[in-house]
């Protein structure tokens, strides 16, 4: 097959598209329905989506919570210093952020806020994220800290760089709780940018879907800050894709492997997707190289994982049948995914992906992590 342009997953989007908060209400914001066997397309609201759901159908969502990981800090001489905590270092000891002004940060050097913690740089990696050691003093009931029970108290939710209104006291307040889905596992602050698709949820809406049948499955995707990284190379092939920790647990890993005849595995947002579908493909080796058959007991340990999967037309997608997403960026491996999702197995999704976001465009869906959402069954 041949290479696919990067400009093929090109498009202009007016900036005043771009959602700088979110809907007043999460269901109320606005639901694409795109329906793969006719190609039409339906138009309704968030809240109107267990219309299109059947019972036993089952919503495989990503349950990690977001943790408030930008810490404002200074240097020993009182300069500035933006902290964003990005993973736990293999050591269990260490972190490996983004810290800015980098260059004036060397290994060494030292910064941190006042009666919180001390930072010190270890060491650099070739993309410019730094390792760094953290000394906690005391919480405020003088209680031992560590540097996420530090960030939980003092830090500020890390919002996409598209966001660009003006942060106040009263927004930041707001952003803790609405850049968070709200069944986000608060015993798993792992995600550097929340999996936005979840966000239109409510919890009454989750209960009436309930009522009607519909199941949920839960996994967890450690979401890093690769999934806004645009590729930037003149074919999609030539992208290197970014790597992030998951976990399926075994309720979940029973529910995608045997769904009952006649439902449904719908993927809530495209972190859900990435687990998935790495989760699947390595199930699947690991039983073609096996001489026996994979039994129960063979599911009874969660699935820990590094997902390095490029998802891009036309992969097949045999593990899902649906797919809740927002809009998506231009150049970026989401819209890539959501193009071949749209047709598994061909590269028509391109084409058709391209129309799609030309009629939400022209209706004024707003777009990213705070946007409208889309459908496709």
């Amino acid at each position: 097959m041949p290479s696919l342009a990067t400009d093929l997953f090109d498009y202009i989007l007016p900036p005043r598209l771009i959602a700088q908060s979110p809907a007043e209400r999460r269901d109320a914001s606005r639901l694409l329905i795109v329906h793969r066997d006719t190609h039409r397309i339906e138009h309704r609201l968030f809240s109107d989506i267990g219309e299109y759901l059947r019972p036993g159908d089952t919503l495989f969502r990503n349950n990690a919570a977001v943790l408030p990981a930008r810490l404002l800090a200074q240097r020993p001489t009182g300069g500035a210093v933006e902290c964003l905590l990005l993973r736990p270092a293999p050591d269990g000891e260490t972190w490996w952020c983004l810290i800015r002004p980098g260059k004036k940060l060397p290994v060494g050097a030292t910064f941190g806020i006042h009666g919180a913690f001390t930072g010190t740089v270890l060491e650099k990696d070739a993309e410019g994220a730094a390792r760094i050691a953290f000394a906690c003093q005391p919480g405020p009931d003088g209680t031992p800290s560590s540097i996420t029970s530090v960030a939980n108290r003092l830090g500020e939710v890390p919002l996409p760089p598209y966001i660009e209104r003006q942060h106040t006291a009263e927004e930041r307040r707001a952003d803790l709780e609405r850049y968070q889905t709200v069944y986000a596992d608060h015993n798993r602050q792992v995600a550097a940018a929340a999996p936005t698709a979840g966000l239109h949820f409510t919890p009454e809406l989750l209960a009436a879907l309930a009522l009607q049948g519909v199941r949920t499955a839960d996994l967890t995707l450690h979401v890093g800050l690769g999934t806004f990284k645009p590729i930037a190379t003149d074919t999609i092939e030539a992208h290197a894709i970014h790597r992030e920790i998951y976990e399926v647990p075994p309720a979940t890993q029973s529910a995608l492997l045997a769904p009952c005849l006649g439902t449904r595995r719908i993927a809530v947002g495209t972190t859900s997707v990435r687990s998935l579908e790495d989760f699947w493909q390595k199930h699947h080796a690991s039983t073609q190289s096996s001489s026996s058959p994979v039994t129960p007991t063979d599911l009874l340990r969660t699935h820990v994982s590094e997902s390095a999967i490029y998802l891009y037309p036309p992969h097949p997608f045999p593990a899902l049948d649906g797919l809740i997403t927002n809009f998506h960026q231009p150049r970026s491996t989401l819209l890539c995914l959501v193009s071949a999702f749209l047709t598994p197995g061909s590269t028509e999704g391109i084409v058709w992906l391209r129309e799609i976001y030309a009629e939400a465009i022209a209706r004024e869906y707003r777009f990213f992590s705070y946007g409208d959402a889309m459908l496709i069954v």
